[in-house]
């Protein structure tokens, strides 16, 4: 489901990139999670937050190119910032 809507969000049609969107999504919940956010809320494909953020942070990483990529960079740690200071994303708490 998560690789569907970060294809989506990136205008990548068919498979070809999958390896690499893949990469991506699992590096965001690593970081996620490392930086505080509850490992089980991470994981998740059905919190619109967590799924913001692993867009956000695909979009920032797929195309350096892109004019976009530092706004999208600051987006993605101003939202994980806010994941990791609520006490219902934070490691240990559910």
């Amino acid at each position: 489901m998560m690789l569907e809507l970060v294809r989506k969000a990136l205008r990548v049609d068919g498979p070809d990139h999958d390896e690499e969107i893949q990469g991506l999504i699992a590096a965001a919940r690593a970081d996620l999670a490392l930086s505080g956010v509850a490992l089980e809320k991470a994981q998740s494909d059905d919190d619109p937050l967590i799924e913001r953020a692993i867009i956000t942070y695909c979009r920032a990483e797929f195309d350096y190119a892109d004019q976009a990529t530092d706004k999208l960079r600051q987006s993605y740690e101003m939202l994980k910032r806010h994941l990791t200071l609520s006490e219902e994303y934070r490691g240990g708490s559910s």
